[in-house]
């Protein structure tokens, strides 16, 4: 087909406010020391159907004209003059727009396949010379469809959906933005202030309360891997667990977010003998005032521990509330942070590294699933019927991970969708699709029955988690 197929760029002008050198956010470094970590682009990457009427220059000129109005979308990774990261805001450039053209005899779903593996590579490949890269599929001299990705440094999920919306695109079409929103390198400034130091001060004292008592070996020793396959990736979908979730959420009044926090938990402290479990929880911080239309990267990591003895029910109710306070201390310089870690690995003679993070990435699904918790009528046959829907498929290999385990919550409808990464030298294939599973097994378990126990036992190398005895 490489014949049929040809390549253009169109070289797009732009120009805007906000140019300068400030420091990083702090969700700009919590970024940045996961894609060191973990060795990952940590993109944002997308396929999405045109919008009418689009064509291929009209779409050029909507990049153009978000990428004058957003400073983000114009901003670079730099060095100030001490040799730390900053960022370096450009008033103008020119941006190219990646046009793919499809010969007339193809069928337009060729242009629709190329579009949806081309995000898939998008995901991992840098994203420059600036932070967004468009794509778009034309077929018979329309635009057909198109692949957008942004460097994670400068947007999140949420920051990415209102860039999106500017170019016509996602479920926030339409929505008012706050045109007064602090730009990054305004937010970067104002972190640096007094009050912003107290913030940051508070949390540090929460978070030392959780990593002073973690245990010293995380989920346990090495196990045998080849090179190359130190983290894998394993996808899961259970439309059963998806139902079973809302029956517990409609008998404990819980969102669904702390139920599936809940059943993730007990399915780790089932796996792993490893109670009370303390977890990275991904925290957006767009709650906070002021925050909630800012074009950046606001996730930072909240931290919460869990104690996973008693019933499901008693573990979701704990979730729901230790999520609440967590987030409360989720905004902070990671910085601080880093010295917080190094002091407490010092005194205590052994790393204080959290060995999860939990992350609910669903953003469209969350509040209409909420929604249908409150008047679930689900039975137990229902949800027997949709156990056969159950799948768990293999991703593949990557070399390095920030954690031992990381556990997603996909944006999916009617379904339970998970992706787990862990580290193959703290788990195996084995335990980790059990993992999984066990998030159904305890979800369905505890649908109907108020009283159903975790069953997490603690083994004895995890008793004592001060001294590690």
């Amino acid at each position: 087909m490489a014949e049929r197929v040809t390549f253009d760029r169109i070289a797009v002008r732009f120009s805007g406010p906000g140019a300068g050198v400030a420091p990083l956010t702090w969700g700009q470094k919590a970024i940045l020391r996961d894609v060191r970590a973990s060795g990952w682009s940590n993109n944002i990457s997308g396929a999405h159907p045109v919008p009418d009427g689009a064509t291929v220059d009209g779409l050029a000129e909507r990049l153009g004209r978000a990428m004058g109005k957003h400073p983000a979308l114009r901003t670079r990774l730099g060095v100030d003059a001490d040799g730390r990261p900053c960022q370096v805001v450009a008033g103008s450039g020119e941006v190219d727009v990646e046009v793919v053209t499809f010969a007339d005899e193809l069928d337009r779903g060729e242009a629709i396949d190329y579009g949806n593996r081309l995000w898939v590579d998008w995901l991992v490949e840098p994203v420059e010379p600036w932070p967004v890269r468009l794509a778009v599929m034309r077929h018979r001299g329309e635009a057909a469809y198109l692949v957008l990705a942004m460097n994670h440094l400068v947007a999140d999920g949420t920051a990415a959906l209102l860039v999106m919306a500017d170019l016509g695109l996602g479920e926030l079409v339409g929505r008012r933005v706050d045109p007064h929103a602090p730009w990054t390198a305004d937010l970067a400034r104002r972190e640096q202030s007094p009050r912003a130091r107290r913030i940051s001060d508070r949390a540090m004292r929460y978070w030392e309360g959780h990593l002073r008592r973690l245990p010293p070996t995380g989920f346990g020793g090495p196990k045998q891997t080849r090179p190359g396959e130190r983290c894998r990736i394993a996808r899961f979908h259970s439309p059963a667990a998806h139902l079973a979730v809302l029956a517990i959420a409609r008998r404990t009044r819980a969102d669904t977010s702390a139920v599936l926090l809940a059943l993730i938990a007990v399915a780790i402290g089932s796996v792993t003998g490893v109670t009370p479990l303390t977890a990275n929880l991904v925290t957006g911080n767009r709650f906070r005032p002021g925050l909630a239309d800012v074009i950046g990267s606001l996730s930072q990591n909240a931290v919460l521990t869990l104690d996973l003895d008693g019933t499901v029910d008693d573990v979701v109710g704990r979730a729901r509330q230790a999520a609440t306070v967590a987030w409360l201390h989720a905004y902070y310089d990671p910085d601080q942070l880093d010295e917080l870690v190094a002091r407490l690995d010092a005194e205590r003679g052994h790393p204080a590294a959290v060995a999860c993070r939990i992350s609910d990435r669903r953003f469209s699904t969350r509040p209409r699933t909420d929604a249908m918790a409150k008047d679930a009528d689900v039975t137990p046959a229902a949800i027997r019927a949709k156990l056969p829907e159950t799948f768990v498929k293999w991703d593949g290999h990557r070399y390095d991970v920030a954690e031992q385990l990381f556990v997603a919550v996909e944006d999916r409808p009617e379904t339970v969708y998970l992706q787990l990464v862990y580290d193959a030298t703290a788990f195996t294939a084995v335990q980790a699709e059990t993992l999984l599973r066990t998030v159904e097994e305890v979800a369905v378990r505890a649908a109907f029955d108020p009283g159903v126990p975790t069953g997490v036992t603690a083994r004895p190398s995890t008793v004592d988690s001060t001294t590690g005895a």
